[in-house]
């Protein structure tokens, strides 16, 4: 049985595998995000919402870099180490798709959370199994 859930646990992550043209980002559920945050100490965590929304909850140990910022990118080059893996989520999935392309272009590895902090929030509180 426990191989059989690997091996499915395996064909989601590669089915759900974005190409960019400088790599891949793999988009996660919220189960699989919070598996990946717990088992990888040394993941950058980022929101790329905006500051009024992560004031409003976020999950913690996140740095905010607003996406929809002119300077995006030349942010996440300050405050964050090359050689460590991103996670990145914002509300819904929308953004931190667009952050993820952008970041693994520059040549981050990213990994996504699909189903943003809303649905994150519910399945901390128990209401997302």
């Amino acid at each position: 049985m426990t191989k059989f859930i690997t091996v499915i646990s395996l064909f989601v992550a590669l089915c759900c595998t974005k190409k960019a043209s400088g790599g891949d980002f793999i988009s996660y559920s919220v189960a699989e995000f919070d598996a990946l945050l717990k088992g990888n100490k040394s993941i950058q965590l980022l929101d790329v919402r905006r500051p009024d929304e992560f004031k409003a909850g976020h999950i913690e140990g996140a740095i905010l870099i607003d996406v929809t910022e002119k300077d995006f990118l030349a942010k996440a080059d300050s405050l964050l180490d090359k050689s460590r893996p991103v996670a990145v989520y914002c509300r819904s999935g929308r953004r931190s798709r667009r952050a993820a392309e952008m970041l693994v272009e520059k040549g981050y590895t990213v990994h996504n959370l699909n189903e943003g902090y809303h649905e994150w929030r519910l399945y901390q509180e128990g209401k997302k199994p």
